[in-house]
């Protein structure tokens, strides 16, 4: 480390659950194959700095960000979603509110023509991504990337939406993504 440079703290991976539209039951083929959310929740380290810059920052510098949503995983390869992650910093995510959060999710969410989501994907996005969303105590979004920042196979998804969300009682950054492919 250079003297006089802050350190990033290390986050550590704990989980990863995934939400999968597919395996709930909708009405008349109506489900949607092709949506899901994916969180990695990682611990927050012990004295972690009260500057959500320096967390953000050591989301970005982790392997598990090195993710395409592509179901390949894990890349060594600096992609992140359909972007070069070397492309996104702190400066990329916007802080929103607990309703612009939860909007962004339920909108996306929303299935076509009016049909309500089935009861037990509601109950699960309600524990998995709402109750998060609502606990923590900062949250941001993936604002506007600039063109150039596509990979070489990128776009590939129809919509991506992506969160963070930290929650310093629980000592817990999750890094939220739901998208369509």
């Amino acid at each position: 480390m250079l003297i006089g440079m802050p350190s990033t703290p290390a986050l550590t991976h704990w989980d990863s659950p995934f939400v999968n539209f597919v395996t709930f039951a909708f009405p008349d083929g109506l489900g949607d194959a092709c949506r899901w959310v994916h969180l990695k929740r990682f611990h927050l380290p012990a004295g972690a700095p009260r500057d959500d810059r320096a967390l953000l920052t050591a989301l970005i510098a982790h392997p598990e960000f090195r993710d395409t949503y592509d179901g390949a995983g894990v890349w060594l390869e600096p992609r992140h979603g359909q972007w070069w992650s070397d492309r996104i910093t702190p400066d990329s995510y916007l802080a929103v509110d607990d309703a612009t959060a939860t909007g962004v999710i339920r909108s996306w969410a929303a299935p076509v023509d009016g049909i309500a989501l089935p009861a037990e994907l509601d109950q699960r996005l309600h524990e998995a991504v709402f109750t998060p969303i609502h606990r923590a105590t900062s949250r941001y979004e993936l604002g506007e990337l600039p063109e150039d920042a596509h990979h070489d196979y990128g776009p590939i998804h129809m919509e991506f939406h992506e969160l963070v969300l930290i929650d310093r009682p629980a000592g817990v950054l999750t890094l939220l993504v739901a998208a369509d492919d």
